[in-house]
This record gives structure tokens, sequence and C-alpha cells, in this order.
């Protein structure tokens, strides 16, 4: 019996291909395979997952892109053949020292692609991201009153408890909540050390899209059973770190701080602030 082909789950990227005019699929061709490379090792599951991907996106890219993610591939020695192969390049040298290979995922371009991609892809960005640091879980009454607005049906409490307890812009935990997939609230809920029992709840109550499936809530809570708390917590870092950035370049001050930054790019000295100098006190202000 001829073996059936394997279906790359790819059909789902197709409708984000081009968002604002920007086709994404580069990008995330590049982000997958730095994400994936950053791992000296993997398992089968992992591997056929980003073959399946990798192949679906291979023809889809310019050439210079593929020939980004060739090198990218021979340098790392547990390549799959599979993907050198639609490449058309070379077997990865079996030489190469794990620690020769250097990622260049970009926080915010991780951060778009997690939002953007499909539910097989964000399950590939979480299993391959590497950990760095331990995950800190939030305190019982955080999690108690993040619950509590779950189950009141207040996503806009929900929301604004979740930005506060993971550091994130509110935008962003805006975003966290209205994700109709899901994946997002799970990430969110590992990191913040929440129980299963108390995510199925809050799956169940906050979003009826996702709460009316129980096939869905299933795929979620079995999502969070795969995720290590680890990944989860790195994932909430790369969020934070975009609040991090926005505040230390924003400067709500200035009616035209847009125009600004943009200038400040060109020309960083021409932004700087001038150096505030302290008037000599009077005779009559000293103290006695």
């Amino acid at each position: 019996m001829a073996k059936a082909p394997v279906s790359t789950p790819i059909d789902g990227l197709l409708d984000l291909a081009c968002r604002d005019g920007v086709d994404i699929r580069p990008t995330l061709l590049r982000v997958l395979t730095d994400l994936y490379v950053q791992k000296p090792v993997h398992t089968t599951e992992e591997e056929t997952q980003y073959v399946e991907l990798a192949s679906g996106l291979i023809d889809m890219v310019d050439d210079a892109t593929r020939a980004t993610i060739t090198a990218t591939l021979r340098s790392y020695p547990a390549a799959p053949q599979a993907v050198l192969r639609r490449l058309g390049a070379a077997p990865a040298p079996v030489s190469a020292p794990p620690a020769a290979v250097k990622a260049t995922v970009k926080p915010d371009d991780l951060t778009e692609l997690f939002f953007s991609a499909s539910s097989d892809e964000r399950r590939l960005i979480l299993r391959n991201l590497v950990p760095d640091g331990t995950a800190q879980p939030a305190a019982a009454d955080v999690l108690a009153r993040i619950e509590a607005a779950a189950l009141q049906r207040n996503p806009t409490q929900f929301a604004r408890l979740l930005a506060a307890a993971l550091g994130v812009a509110p935008a962003l935990a805006e975003r966290i909540v209205a994700d109709g997939s899901g994946e997002p609230l799970v990430v969110a809920a590992k990191a913040l050390g929440m129980s299963a029992a108390a995510l199925q709840r809050v799956l169940l109550f906050l979003d009826p899209a996702i709460g009316q499936s129980i096939r869905r809530v299933y795929d979620l809570a079995q999502l969070f059973d795969e995720i290590t708390p680890q990944a989860a917590a790195q994932m909430s870092a790369i969020w934070r770190g975009q609040l991090a950035r926005r505040t230390r370049t924003h400067e709500p001050t200035h009616w035209d701080d847009e125009r600004r930054s943009a200038r400040s790019f060109a020309n960083p000295r021409s932004h700087a602030r001038p150096t505030r100098t302290t008037a000599p006190a009077r005779k009559n202000d000293r103290t006695s």
C-alpha cells in the first residue's frame, strides 16, 4: 500500500502571508530555522514538524532567503537532510560544533511571528525556545484575581490584571486575551504558574468561541502540559522586553515625539537632551 503523503500544515499561514503589504514568509522561515539550530538535539516529533513547515515555505521565499537558510543549516550538525535536499544544498558538515551556530532571532520578529503563525508553527516556536533563566510564578492572590475576572467573563479586567502580572504592555495583554486560537493565553498561564485546572476554567469562561469548543479546550490543555515553564517564561520575557524598549525610547513630553524618534536614528546626537545647569543660590535663600 502506498504511503499517504504527509500534509504540510502551512495552509493557515497563506491567509497571513501578506500582512499590511509585507510578505512575512521569508522572516518566518528564518526565525523558525534560527530557533531550530539553537538546540543541539531534537526529538523525532520536533524534527518532523520543522521539516514539514520549512519544506512548505522554501518554495515560497526568495533566493536570498534560501541562501541564508542554507548557510545556517550547513553549519548545524543535526540539520535535517530532507530540508537540505529541498534547498539543493550539500549535507551539513558533521564536524561543525553546535557552539558555532549563532542564532539571529530578534525579539520583535519573534513576537509578531508568534501571533501571526498557525497553531503548529506556534508549537514549534515554543519547543525550540532556549530558556534563559528560571520561571517565577505569580503570587496565589494574583492568580486568584486573574481567574475571578475570567469567571466573571470580564476580558477587560482580565487583560489589565494579566498585563500587571506579566509586566507586559496593556496592548499586548489585550492581544493575548483577544487571540482566537488561545495559545498566547496558555503561554501566559504557564509563565505565571497557573494550575491546569485553573487554566481550563479560564478557557471555558473567558472566550465563548474557545469555551464552546471542547476539542479546542482539550488541545490547549495538551499544549499547556507540553510546554515547559522555562519556555513560557522565556516567551513572556521577550514580551516584557518590548515594553522595556518602548519605555526607554518614548518621550511623551514632546508633541512630535514620533518624528523626533525617526530623526534620532539618522542623527542620534541631534536628539540628545541639553545638560541642565543649576543656577547659583541666592544669598537670602541660604540658611544661617
